[in-house]
């Protein structure tokens, strides 16, 4: 009987565990800016923003652009591949070296 006590006891403090795990992955993610996010998945690829968008989870493209592309181009963080051609159809965007 007490043994089965401390098994349960146990029990619950590794699920409470795990939850904290978790959580605290959740929110380091949350932590990061969307210029560091941004960052972090173009990584050392060069890709268009269509590519960007979806490898954040993104779909809506202003929010994008005013939360994400612009501050990490104005900050200097990311170039374009085509820079006098802003809007190019073929634009894609790397880390500035």
């Amino acid at each position: 009987m007490i043994l089965e006590i401390i098994r349960d006891s146990l029990k619950k403090v590794t699920l409470v565990a795990r939850s904290t795990v978790q959580d605290s992955d959740q929110v380091s993610d949350q932590d990061k800016t969307p210029t560091e996010r941004l960052l972090s998945v173009l990584g050392n690829d060069t890709l268009s923003a269509a590519e960007l968008m979806e490898r954040l989870g993104l779909s809506h493209r202003p929010t994008f652009r005013k939360n994400y592309l612009n501050p990490a181009l104005e900050q200097n963080l990311i170039e374009r591949t085509i820079p006098d051609k802003p809007n190019s159809k073929n634009q894609k965007y790397r880390k500035r070296k």
